[in-house]
């Protein structure tokens, strides 16, 4: 018993060996159509080379382009051949009409054969299907409706032979189903009903790839929905419904090819636009806005066609076509927002006015403004020109090194959040958007980023930000304090980021309570770059100081504490001045004040010292007379948490306490006794031993006032009450106790 290969292999011999037995009866009509005798000689020569190819250990990819070459020459030949009609007329006798129109049958048939032969080995060969099409419509002399006829002759027989298949390889469907597609719209019916019959097939080919066939043929033969395909055999409801419809057709094509065919559909019609026909121009047009209306979201490879699109509006395009490549835009981003979003930012800047268009067609979806707004927001989380480390930075599809984006999406702003449609998404997102451009208005002043015409786009966004908000009136204060025209400079920018946050609070903008909220979280979470945390603390600070008097919020006093020791010295001296302002909290805690004072001294360290604006001892010295007139009852205690300090491993610690000790001895002297200020002497002594020569030094300092003091003081109770009645006036004449030399500050 024969295999089925077997059966298959004989089956071809004889077709082949008919051929040949046929081509002796037609000898004797050489002579009166030698293109006929042509074309039969030279197919039964590709058909053999075509088979033996199918059957031969070629590489895959090598043995289909081999054979696609083989058969386009064939294609072109065959389809060449006059029509039937004059071939009719060659012949001198109704006999050799009749055996001139077998021959050119004959030739037909073969041609279809040798497809039908390769699609029955592998599915990926309808491939071919598609090419024949584009060859077609190359040429408008081939025989195009014979050419359709064998196209979904072919793809009936494919659609029954689906059914012996658990999942079939045909990646074609969806290039091919775009050009089916604009051929059932063809003005010649005979053309539009073959198209609509291919079309059929193809829908159920690809409603079987990768499915339960048993499982679709039920549910199909029991369901009245016509948005179920029918089995093969029962086409003609779904003929009707496709021919000359757009509607329908998009309808199935959308619903039954899976995502990666329908991104070929849509493809193909997207390059279909630029046709130098403009009936197939307009055809593609209308579906590719049709199927993305209500498909989109299946479709994949966004980025790819967004990048084609800014292409082909490059190319100057026709106003019909530019109209609907915007709408793609458009309808794409209800879909894919980030996507869309993404590819948009990975142009060059400053934009041209084609991609500004296309952010205008961005913008115009309503609905989609908030994800639009929140991948914005998520670019502008990046620092302008920072190496591309991250994951998101990764998936760009730029090849530049460093990121870019983040201007890109300023300038982006400028133009979306004027469009009326983001009204209300602006208004959500005012913190956000006004947090994320003035860290960038730091970013690009830092770097001297400077644009065309020395433009920068966060600052122009902002200014935009704004005026979107109702708050003009802040935006003319700070172009008369002439704030707008001097971001560029990067010393003032920290006074800049203060007269925004001021001229809002003066202007009592009525975005407040959600812009301190998304402060307070941001601080929370705590900010990606020690740059970031300066220019939230200021502006937390302005906000605060404009809307909140004493008693202060313990919550905000918890992130000063914080503050405080953040490696960013100018954090910590921001955070240090706030507190200083608040002494009736800081009493509450005498642990803190340490680190308060540690804090000043660590950071005077690079800065204070040489400002004679800013002097540490009197910084100290004012904390010092506050807890001393608010809360006497502390000082002992924080005296004696001072003393701990003097082991510690950081320099600067020690150095804050020999410092804070000293001031608050002398401060307090009137509440010690001279038991007390002998245990102070003996735990000064080991540090006047101190390895850092600076702590020496001051050690020394310390401990020759104590010896002085411990001499004054008494154990008597009845002389320390009467000292205390005069220990405010005593305050008033202190002054700096170390007035450290010159070579002493510098050391520090």
């Amino acid at each position: 018993m024969k295999t089925r290969k077997n059966l298959r292999h004989s089956k071809d011999k004889e077709t082949g060996l008919q051929t040949l037995q046929s081509s002796v009866k037609w000898h004797h009509i050489v002579n009166s159509a030698p293109s006929l005798w042509d074309a039969i000689s030279r197919l039964l020569s590709d058909q053999a080379m075509v088979l033996s190819l199918n059957s031969s250990f070629v590489d895959p990819l090598l043995q289909f382009e081999s054979q696609l070459n083989i058969i386009e020459s064939s294609f072109k030949m065959v389809f060449a051949i006059p029509s039937l009609e004059k071939v009719r007329e060659m012949g001198t006798s109704e006999d050799d009409k009749e055996d001139l129109e077998n021959l050119y049958q004959s030739i037909l048939n073969m041609f279809e054969e040798t497809l039908l032969i390769l699609v029955s080995k592998d599915f990926y060969k309808l491939q071919i299907l598609k090419d024949m099409i584009i060859w077609m419509n190359e040429d408008t002399s081939y025989l195009q409706e014979r050419v359709m006829m064998i196209i979904s002759s072919v793809l009936s027989f494919a659609s029954k032979k689906v059914k012996r298949y658990a999942s079939i390889d045909a990646p074609c469907l969806g290039v091919l189903a775009a050009e089916l597609s604009l051929l059932c719209f063809h003005n010649d019916p005979l053309i539009t009903h073959q198209a609509s019959l291919g079309m059929c097939y193809l829908l159920w080919i690809a409603k079987c790839q990768n499915a339960d066939i048993e499982e679709i043929k039920s549910t199909m033969c029991n369901s009245g929905n016509h948005g179920l395909l029918p089995v093969p055999s029962d086409t003609e409801f779904l003929l009707m419904d496709l021919q000359q419809d757009k509607t329908k057709i998009t309808q199935y094509v959308g619903q039954t090819l899976k995502p990666s065919l329908l991104t070929d559909f849509v493809w193909s019609l997207l390059m279909r636009l630029s046709s130098s026909n403009c009936v197939t121009a307009f055809e593609a047009s209308t579906m590719l806005k049709m199927t993305l209306e209500y498909h989109a979201h299946k479709v994949t490879m966004v980025s790819k066609i967004v990048d084609a699109i800014y292409k082909q509006l490059c190319e100057h395009s026709s106003h019909v076509m530019r109209h609907t490549l915007l709408r793609v835009i458009t309808l794409l981003i209800r879909s894919s927002p980030k996507k869309v979003i993404f590819q948009l930012m990975d142009y060059p800047i400053p934009a041209d006015n084609t991609l500004l268009l296309m952010w205008q067609a961005a913008g115009s979806e309503s609905r989609m403004a908030p994800h639009v707004l929140k991948t914005i927001l998520l670019i502008l989380k990046g620092k302008p020109g920072e190496m591309q480390d991250s994951l998101m930075e990764r998936r760009r599809f730029s090849l530049d090194t460093t990121n870019m984006m983040p201007v890109a999406a300023s300038q982006a702003l400028c133009t979306l959040l004027p469009i009326s449609s983001y009204k209300r998404a602006v208004a959500e997102f005012f913190p956000q958007l006004l947090m994320a451009l003035m860290l960038q208005l730091f970013y690009s002043s830092d770097l001297r980023l400077m644009i065309k015409d020395r433009l920068f786009y966060a600052r122009d966004a902002l200014r935009v930000l704004l005026n979107c908000s109702g708050l003009q009136k802040v935006d003319m204060a700070l172009k008369k304090k002439n704030c707008w025209n001097q971001f560029s400079q990067v010393l003032s920018h920290h006074h800049r980021v203060y007269l925004v946050a001021k001229t809002l609070s003066d202007y009592n903008f009525p975005q407040f309570p959600e812009t301190l909220h998304y402060l307070y979280k941001l601080s929370v979470e705590g900010p990606r770059r020690s740059e970031d945390s300066v220019i939230i603390v200021i502006f937390f600070t302005e906000l605060l100081n404009n809307f909140f008097k004493d008693p202060f919020p313990e919550e905000f006093l918890v992130l000063f504490r914080n503050w405080v020791n953040d490696p960013n010295p100018a954090v910590s001296k921001l955070s240090l001045q706030k507190i200083a302002s608040m002494a009736p909290v800081i009493n509450k805690a005498c642990k803190y004040t340490l680190k308060i004072c540690a804090s000043e001294l660590n950071w005077s360290t690079s800065y204070l010292l040489k400002d004679k604006h800013h002097n540490f001892e009197l910084v100290v010295l004012n904390i010092c007379k506050n807890l001393l007139i608010s809360h006497e009852s502390y000082i002992t205690n924080l005296i004696s948490d001072t003393l701990g300090f003097l082991r510690s491993s950081r320099i600067y610690l020690r150095r804050a306490s020999v410092i804070l000790i000293g001031y608050l001895t002398k401060l307090g002297s009137h509440l010690l006794l001279r038991e007390e200020i002998e245990v102070m002497l003996d735990a000064i002594d080991p540090v006047l031993r101190d390895e850092d020569p600076v702590i020496r030094e001051l050690a020394e300092i310390t401990y020759r006032d104590f010896k002085e003091m411990s001499l004054k003081l008494t154990s008597s109770n009845f002389k320390q009450i009467f000292r205390r009645l005069f220990s405010l006036i005593y305050l008033k004449k202190l002054k700096p106790l170390y007035n450290w030399p010159d070579n002493l500050a510098d050391s520090l």
